[in-house]
């Protein structure tokens, strides 16, 4: 892990102060080291030749005790070692010791110099005679510019060193503290500068983990408030853009989602890229499952496949017409498919855009619409052909027999009665899709009790033909906003099949009651029945389960089809449930106040 920069900084000034406060405490101890020895060596020196004038004419009377004593009274007066030596190197007078005992000093180096007329120099460490550290100034005494003598004085350095030590400790001593000082401002300087850095860091995570209306507010330095400046007029602009990415990608979600169209978009690679709801529905996908996944997870339709796989290859359109079974086999998907490149800003082919029609109910209502108009040709065209062979027939001279004269008339009267009913109901069903679209419907609260007793009684002449009863039950007080004279048609459609295909001596039951707020009028008959494949589309116009029973009912295949537009007229639903054998029963659900 990196180190803070607090903590490359302060080192690194902490380090550089005590390395100069070190290097200033050595060059001070040796600043005051040469000053003192300097100073020391000009002192002996004046003593030296203090001596020396006093001396002169000590030489010339030759007084050897006298020069002793002189030496004598002079260092303990100056507290300076003082010694005459004459040229060979004994020693005529001293200070500190009896010239008689000591060595010859001709080979003294400071000695040796003051011999050739120099001042002589020396320091010895320590001293042979007094075991000290000794600094030695010598000086010559001159006759006829011959040395005849040398005055050498001396003084331990001692004083010096201990001046130079007790030097040494205060400046030891100021130097901790300068550098105690330094190192705290040295501290804080870093700190300054390193906490603007740390708090540009902290703003600049938060940037990162989307935070970009967070504000740097950081001190310190020009350049680093103008770095926090710009950080922000960046987060601004950042946060700007992403706004406005993000309503466009939202806007474009919407749009994406809302399609009717199913749109899947493939990276050349065959991967999906995105897929919307529409598309997932109709290859019955999870949209959620679906990105990264290839063509064959996706797709499990050969033809669509190879659609697809084309499309990928070559960045030009395409168009076609797929069938795709239903999951459950009951009925067929028609897709229409189209195809486009997906290109980059560069123009390139990175993929292709799918887009599904589903065609399936324009097929279905082309579909209905041809069987529609065959079967209204083929019901309209039975008893116009019926009529017309008759009429031929009579035309051809059966009129002049009256008795197949009067039967074909009667055959004439039945199918022109059915040509009519058949009008009749389609005119019907216009009348009440056209009433479905209008905006203002006419309903009232109405007695639902005399509703059905109305259709009881048209309904009972016929019955009573086929020796079948009616029973139904229904409340006094239950009502309905309703459609009368509609809802009276309904229930009469419904009890004219059941007498229709009841079996003489049974039942058609009516019972209305309210369920769940809602009004519900089952009719139930005990009839034939209704084969399951047959249920869904009993209700379509024109549409038989025994045509030839239908027909010779007289029925016209409009009844079922009426009550199901007068159903959605109420805003209700009808169904049936029907076991073959053992008869139907159709179940009207209608809003009590809608």
């Amino acid at each position: 892990m990196k180190r803070r920069l607090l903590w490359q900084i302060f080192p690194s000034y902490l380090v550089i102060t005590i390395l100069a406060l070190v290097a200033f405490s050595i060059n001070v101890s040796f600043l005051v080291d040469g000053f003192l020895t300097r100073q020391t060596r000009q002192m002996l020196e004046v003593r030296a030749r203090l001596v020396s004038s006093a001396l002169e004419p000590l030489l010339e009377t030759g007084d050897l005790s006298r020069m002793d004593a002189l030496c004598k009274k002079l260092g303990q007066e100056n507290k300076t070692r003082v010694t005459i030596i004459e040229p060979t190197g004994r020693v005529l007078g001293e200070s500190d010791k009896d010239p008689q005992a000591m060595e010859n000093h001709l080979n003294r180096p400071e000695i040796q110099q003051a011999m050739t007329g120099l001042i002589g120099f020396s320091e010895r460490r320590p001293s042979t005679t007094l075991k000290q550290r000794m600094m030695y100034v010598a000086v010559g005494v001159q006759r006829d510019n011959q040395v005849v003598a040398v005055v050498r004085t001396a003084m331990p350095l001692v004083e010096i060193e201990h001046a130079i030590g007790s030097i040494t400790q205060q400046v030891i001593r100021y130097a901790i503290i300068i550098a105690a000082v330094l190192a705290i401002v040295s501290l804080y300087f870093s700190w300054r500068l390193s906490r603007p850095l740390a708090l540009l860091q902290q703003g600049a995570r938060r940037f990162a983990q989307g935070q970009l209306t967070h504000k740097l507010d950081v001190g310190g330095p020009g350049e680093i408030a103008e770095l926090a400046g710009a950080m922000n007029m960046m987060a601004e602009e950042l946060n700007r853009r992403i706004e406005a990415s993000t309503r466009q990608r939202n806007q474009q979600q919407a749009v994406f989602t809302a399609m009717l169209e199913g749109i899947i978009a493939f990276e050349t690679e065959g991967k999906c890229l995105m897929l919307n709801t529409a598309a997932a529905r109709l290859l019955q996908l999870d949209a959620d499952k679906t990105t990264g996944r290839t063509v064959g997870e996706l797709i499990h339709n050969s033809e669509l496949q190879t659609f697809v796989q084309n499309a990928l290859r070559s960045p030009s359109s395409a168009e076609q017409f797929i069938l795709m079974p239903d999951a459950d086999l009951r009925q067929d998907c028609y897709l229409q498919v189209r195809s486009s490149a997906l290109l980059d800003s560069e123009n390139r082919h990175i993929g292709a855009l799918i887009v599904l029609n589903d065609m399936t109910r324009i097929y279905r209502l082309e579909q209905v619409r041809r069987d529609f108009v065959a079967n209204v040709s083929h019901e309209l065209k039975t008893p116009v052909t019926s009529i017309h062979g008759f009429i031929e027939t009579l035309q051809d001279g059966a009129i002049h027999n009256p008795e197949d004269a009067k039967r074909f008339l009667g055959i004439i009267a039945r199918q022109t009665d059915r040509l009519n009913s058949i009008i009749e109901d389609l005119l019907l069903l216009c009348e009440l899709e056209q009433q479905g679209q209008s905006v203002h419907v006419p309903r009232d609260v109405c007695s639902i009790q005399e509703i059905l007793k109305e259709a009881v009684e048209l309904c009972r002449h016929k019955a009573e033909e086929r020796n079948i009863r009616i029973r139904w039950t229904c409340s006094e007080d239950l009502k309905a906003l309703v459609n009368a004279s509609l809802l009276e048609q309904a229930v009469v459609n419904l009890v004219d099949n059941g007498i229709k295909y009841s079996n003489p001596d049974s039942d058609v039951s009516i019972d209305a009651k309210t369920e769940n707020d809602r009004l519900v009028i089952r009719v139930q008959d005990k009839g034939c029945g209704i084969a399951a494949e047959h249920q869904d589309r009993i209700f379509e116009r024109f549409y038989r389960v025994d045509k030839a029973r239908s027909r010779q009912l007289g029925g016209t295949g409009l009844g079922l089809a009426i009550v199901k537009h007068i159903v959605q007229y109420h805003k209700g639903s009808i169904s049936v449930q029907s076991i073959p054998g053992k008869g139907s029963t159709f179940v009207l659900s209608l809003p009590l106040d809608a």
